[in-house]
């Protein structure tokens, strides 16, 4: 990566995109987690030899193509789904994920700039700057944290570090290690280097690994999947047939605690008809029974939500009600100066009000149940600051989905381990209810501890553990958001930026 010849920059550059498309791998195939320190520490090891405009192409050809390759499937909703023309939702896919590595274009550049020379220090400024960079992309615009480093952890050693420091403290780690073996290829102590950093990756259970939570019993649930085909879910001439197999299904269920993917019902209560939502909610009026069921709720002057409407003889009346607060971009809420671009597509329901930040907990069977929609468990330290109380902090996490907008691609298993990591983080099971699938729960170690076949209309039955109990990134995340991260990768890069460089 010496010379500026055309044909070299071409080369490095097409190189980078390769180790981003590889590096996108690690979001489903999790046990290649390995994957990561090689594809950033390859990056590591060129930006560090390169000038800093040429730094800026090769992090933005490794974001783009990691941004790319990991979430192509919005191509589906997009041509499939929202009737864009298939030229122009591919050109969205790429342009979109153009567009976010440009942070990581500027985190690259700035890393040829200020680093010292020392493998250490450099690793750190390094691991600064990803984490400034994936900071950025996770909150600026609203935030589109998917594939974000850590996610690639849930199933490594490093993974036991997801309570203290969060999906992207983990990422941060990850960086920071991979830049540590590249920046010390050549030198004297290269290989105690590498067998210090193994060593790190290793260990990192026997240190890290705690249980900061207890147990607050088990509960029985059956988590519904509809498997309603996206292009049928809005038309009248479907809705009846839909409608009746999702009421015997959610009424004669097993189990104490029935969950309803996101919008299972795509209707307003009132209009079901004459008595239609009386008898979802008969069977759970009375008795020991509860059921969280997705719907929108709403009316045009107050404005509509995406909500879950909780049910049980001891729910507020007329219902628990659980409004989405965090809403997609383009599928839920308009942006500024994107009217243009949604009135060419025909996704339906494109503008919702949100719900509170902090709700309550739906009360149930002795446990405190904490509903979140789709996209929002994506965003960890939102969900953290449900914890300020551990007496009224949730002891289960409950993700109500319709991943139908992206067909059976790699979108679902990257869902899956999102929510993976919310467990990890705040150590709490999360049970997964969708349309097409993932449907799935989860322990609050992260585990699957049951999960049902894809795009299949069914129920899973199982038995989830509830949790009580803080965990350190709960605490500090409720407490400032991301701030300590913030202000941490603000820190090392001042600090790089102020010591000297060594003598040649």
């Amino acid at each position: 990566m010496r010379t500026e010849s055309a044909r070299a920059v071409a080369l490095d550059t097409a190189i980078a995109a390769a180790l981003g498309a590889i590096f996108s791998l690690s979001f489903v195939h999790t046990q290649a987690w390995w994957l990561q320190f090689a594809c950033i520490g390859l990056l590591a090891w060129g930006v560090s030899r390169v000038s800093p405009r040429r730094a800026a192409l090769l992090g933005w050809a490794f974001g783009t193509a990691w941004l790319a390759a990991g979430t192509w499937w919005l191509f589906i909703s997009m041509h499939r789904y929202g009737g864009l023309p298939a030229p122009l939702a591919g050109i969205a896919v790429v342009a979109l994920a153009g567009a976010l590595s440009l942070y990581l274009a500027a985190a690259m550049a700035l890393v040829t700039r200020l680093r010292r020379g020392h493998a250490l220090t450099d690793a750190l400024l390094f691991g600064a700057v990803w984490l400034a960079a994936e900071l950025a992309r996770g909150l600026i615009f609203t935030g589109f944290p998917w594939v974000a480093t850590g996610y690639g952890q849930v199933d490594a050693p490093l993974a036991a570090a997801a309570p203290w420091l969060g999906v992207y403290g983990l990422g941060a780690v990850v960086a920071v290690l991979s830049a540590l073996l590249a920046f010390s290829i050549g030198m004297k102590r290269q290989l105690m280097t590498g067998a210090a950093v193994a060593a790190l990756v290793l260990a990192s259970p026997l240190v890290l690994q705690r249980d900061f939570t207890t147990s607050a019993g088990r509960l029985g649930v059956t988590l519904v999947q509809t498997n309603v085909p996206q292009n049928e879910k809005f038309v009248p001439q479907f809705l009846p047939e839909t409608l009746e197999w999702l009421e015997k299904t959610v009424s004669g269920a097993p189990g104490p605690l029935v969950v309803a993917p996101e919008t299972a019902i795509p209707l307003l209560p009132e209009q079901l008809g004459d008595g239609g939502w009386q008898r979802f909610a008969a069977p759970f009026r009375d008795g020991s029974r509860g059921a969280l069921i997705g719907l929108p709720l709403g009316d045009y002057d107050a404005g509509y939500t995406n909500s879950v409407a909780g049910l049980s003889k001891d729910a507020p009346q007329p219902f628990y009600r659980y409004d989405k607060q965090h809403l997609v971009p383009f599928g839920e809420f308009i942006p500024a100066g994107f009217r243009w671009f949604t009135d060419t597509m025909n996704i339906p329901l494109g503008n919702f009000a949100r719900g509170p930040l902090v709700p309550p907990s739906f009360a149930f069977a002795g446990q405190r149940i904490g509903p979140n929609i789709c996209y929002e468990d994506l965003f960890g330290e939102e969900l953290a600051r449900r914890f300020g109380d551990a007496a009224t902090a949730p002891t289960i996490l409950a993700n109500v989905s319709n991943m139908g907008w992206f067909g059976d691609t790699i979108a679902l298993t990257q869902h899956l381990n999102i929510s993976r990591m919310r467990s990890l983080e705040l150590q709490r099971p999360m049970i997964r209810a969708t349309n097409t699938g993932a449907t799935a729960a989860i322990d609050h170690r992260g585990v699957v501890t049951a999960q049902m076949k894809w795009s299949e209309r069914g129920v899973l039955q199982t038995e989830v553990e509830g949790r009580n109990g803080v965990t350190p990134f709960a605490k500090w995340a409720e407490a400032y958001g991301l701030w300590p991260l913030i202000a941490l990768a603000a820190a090392l890069i001042a600090l790089c930026g102020r010591l000297k460089k060594p003598a040649p």
